[in-house]
């Protein structure tokens, strides 16, 4: 619907995005199977930035399957988005990129409110994204919001968009999961009061994304634990949430039957540094299993960076024994856990897994812990152990290790349930719901404050 903008020069303020789209203004009820005309905000839109990066790009995909029309509006890094979507820019600042963001204050952003926030709150530890982006997302709006029948959020959870609302647009949340969690396990993990200080100043923005959540009607969450922690953390009311479960790339993600299945090999897809990720006690249950498994790799697909986890695996004195690999494509992943004897998804608290479902789905025995929603994904199809449990993980493992048919029968069962309950084109569907409930809604308000 829209071309692809031009991002702001490095020099200069961020440039205002520019709209090509030319659908007539409607706020007609949508009925039956028309298409829908979508608007699909995420202020962080690569996958290579985490889950809701890759979220960004298969729901778009399987909406613009379904036959309707897709506009993506991001801010860097930008999404991977399906060449039949359109693209709208915001540009930021992008000051995660600078490799010096106090320095690059210029006069030009003192004419700039939005630009200069973001500087500041960026100098002073905050996490402002979320925030401005909404800001510009709402400024570009102005113009262009009736060319859309519904907004659907990524998470953003910004005040922008309760802006958009009031102009007219129908917006839909979606909550993968409540950062108050993260910030709670961030905050709890930190080693110095200075740092927990710090972290608590970065996570400064969930204010804005708990009264938000609040004000918007409905909002999707992506699983019943998500339900329940966003009614718990951010006092949201039970009835205004729907669920609709993520699906996973099922034809990316598949068996290769070429790929030799190891027997000492395990895999695991985590961030090193975030301690949500629960790799530092699958790393305490590997050094245990070493000694009765001294052949056993452990391989993590992600980048091993200074802090606790290299600090961990010192004391412990497996440094070399542990691989770390990143930059890699979805394919050359599907082939590690075609590889593997079994994955692990060691998390403290998820709001979904896509790396279990991903390992599933290829065929992988899997285990996880009961960290937020992954039972719910992986349900009877693998082994579920106590979060934060080196020695729990570690028997887990150790049954999968001594039972080769068990964990073909797990990778068989994986498999089918990802068949049966986890593709995309279900979500797609289900999200569209939402969307027709979402306009009938705001259409039976418009008409009742016009009478």
């Amino acid at each position: 619907m829209s071309q692809a903008l031009d991002e702001a020069p490095a020099s200069g303020p961020a440039a205002p995005a520019v709209h090509t789209t030319q659908h007539p203004p409607s706020l007609a009820a949508v009925k039956g199977d028309r298409p829908l005309r979508i608007l699909l905000p995420s202020y962080r839109s690569n996958p290579t930035t985490g889950g809701q990066g890759v979220y960004m790009r298969h729901i778009t995909k399987a909406l613009l399957d379904l036959g309707h029309e897709v506009d993506v509006i991001s801010g860097p890094p930008y999404p991977n988005t399906d060449k039949r979507a359109g693209l709208i820019k915001l540009p930021s600042l992008d000051l995660y990129a600078n490799p010096h963001p106090i320095l690059s204050i210029r006069p030009w952003m003192f004419a700039s409110p939005i630009d200069l926030f973001e500087w500041w709150s960026h100098a002073t530890g905050g996490f402002s994204e979320p925030y401005t982006f909404g800001e510009r997302m709402a400024r570009y709006a102005r113009g262009t919001w009736a060319d859309y029948d519904i907004c659907h959020d990524n998470q953003t959870l910004c005040w922008g968009l309760l802006k958009m609302r009031d102009m007219g647009l129908p917006v839909v949340g979606t909550i993968h999961h409540p950062i108050t969690m993260d910030r709670r396990i961030d905050v709890g993990a930190a080693k110095t009061l200075k740092l927990k200080l710090l972290k608590k100043r970065w996570y400064s923005f969930l204010n804005m994304q708990i009264k938000v959540a609040r004000q918007l009607d409905p909002l999707i969450v992506v699983s019943e634990s998500t339900r329940r922690d966003v009614v718990r953390e951010f006092g949201v009311e039970a009835d205004k949430t729907r669920l609709v479960l993520h699906g996973i790339d099922h034809i990316q993600f598949r068996p290769m039957p070429h790929v030799k299945r190891r027997d000492d090999l395990i895999v695991t897809c985590a961030s090193a540094d975030v301690p949500l990720k629960g790799l530092i006690f699958l790393i305490r249950a590997y050094a245990k299993l070493l000694k009765t498994y001294p052949d056993l790799k452990l391989r993590v697909i992600g980048k091993l960076r200074e802090g606790n986890t290299s600090d961990e695996l010192r004391r412990l004195g497996i440094m070399d024994k542990v691989e770390f690999v990143s930059g890699i494509t979805d394919e050359e992943m599907t082939e590690l856990y075609n590889e593997a004897t079994m994955s692990i998804s060691p998390s403290v608290y998820e709001g979904f897994g896509f790396p279990a479902g991903e390992a599933m789905s290829c065929g992988t025995p899997v285990i996880t812990t009961n960290g937020g929603s992954l039972p719910e994904v992986i349900g009877d199809a693998g082994l579920v152990v106590q979060h934060s449990d080196p020695d729990a993980l570690a028997k887990a493992i150790s049954t999968y290790l001594d039972a080769p048919e068990l964990r073909a029968r797990y990778g068989i069962a994986a498999r089918e349930r990802i068949l049966d309950q986890f593709k995309w084109e279900r979500a797609a569907r289900d999200c569209v719901d939402v969307y027709r409930e979402t306009i009938a809604h705001a259409d039976h308000r418009l008409q009742a404050a016009r009478a």
